[in-house]
């Protein structure tokens, strides 16, 4: 049911992103997601799409262990894609393919509709390749050294990065107790795939109530095993691991500070000319 859930899980690999210092790899995520916003046309996306493809080659995580993660969001995509295809209010000059009550159907819709669906399909992948190139660990001691100003005005920032962590670690360990408890119930005589929303919601009960209380015995366990390592939060901890960027962020950032170059250029100077609904109309001879 949930075994193809890939976020928050780590993939082991030698390769040019696992090597990167965890700090410049979130960096590069936000500045990957400021390019997927800043870019106001399909050529920018492209631009965005072809990074992403590079950057996925250098991890050396396979495509379709990548491509597992849009199933978390899947129906998200669709709903917003059917909401944004009927509703969506075009300019004067928009040509109208059907009309029917308060549903429109244009030529804009169709390509804004496309634009989203594209621009949620990269912001989740560019995501899951942080969680698959980066353990936990990383993760949380990359978070609490970019964070690391905000301790002066009192902000528990090894806590929140801890709080952080722990919640990506357990992601896929609540996905396969899940899978277990279905499992189980099905043994039962559980029926989880008839019936209507409201029947599938009550069956989705007896999953639920067990999951929760295996979540709060997990908690509980690790607080134990917290507590007997005698952890005490932030004061007097040290790092095993020293935190250093080398060349490889170097060019990490090099790179994605082109790319956003490269798409406000795309954006300023080029837009009149790549106008993608015009081309559309003119493919179709509109």
């Amino acid at each position: 049911m949930l075994n193809d859930v890939t976020f928050g899980q780590y993939y082991p690999a030698r390769s040019f992103v696992h090597n990167m210092d965890p700090r410049a790899k979130l960096l590069l995520v936000i500045a990957y997601i400021v390019s997927i916003f800043i870019a106001n046309n399909f050529f920018g996306l492209i631009l965005v799409t072809l990074a992403l493809v590079f950057f996925i080659l250098l991890s050396r995580v396979p495509f379709g262990r990548v491509l597992r993660s849009i199933k978390m969001i899947l129906f998200l995509i669709i709903f917003t894609a059917i909401l944004n295809l009927l509703f969506y209010a075009g300019g004067e000059d928009d040509i109208v393919l059907a009309e029917w009550w308060i549903i429109t159907i244009s030529w804009q819709s169709i390509i804004n509709t496309i634009f989203l669906a594209m621009r949620l399909l990269l912001l989740v992948l560019g995501t899951a390749i942080l969680t698959l190139t980066t353990t936990p660990v990383a993760l949380t001691d990359g978070i609490e050294s970019l964070l690391k100003p905000l301790k002066y005005i009192k902000v528990p920032v090894h806590e929140l990065a801890l709080v952080m962590s722990i919640a990506l670690r357990f992601i896929p360990t609540l996905m396969e107790e899940t899978n277990r408890i279905v499992a189980a119930q099905k043994a039962r005589g559980a029926n989880f795939e008839t019936g209507g929303l409201i029947r599938r919601a009550k069956a989705m009960i007896p999953v639920l109530i067990p999951l929760l209380v295996s979540a709060f015995r997990r908690a509980e366990d690790l607080g134990d095993a917290m507590d007997a390592r005698c952890y005490s939060g932030a004061k007097g901890r040290t790092k095993y691991k020293k935190l250093t960027f080398t060349w490889r962020d170097l060019l990490g950032l090099l790179f994605f500070a082109a790319l956003i170059t490269g798409i406000v250029l795309l954006n300023t100077y080029l837009l009149g000319r790549f106008d993608i609904i015009w081309q559309v109309q003119q493919w179709f001879g509109i």
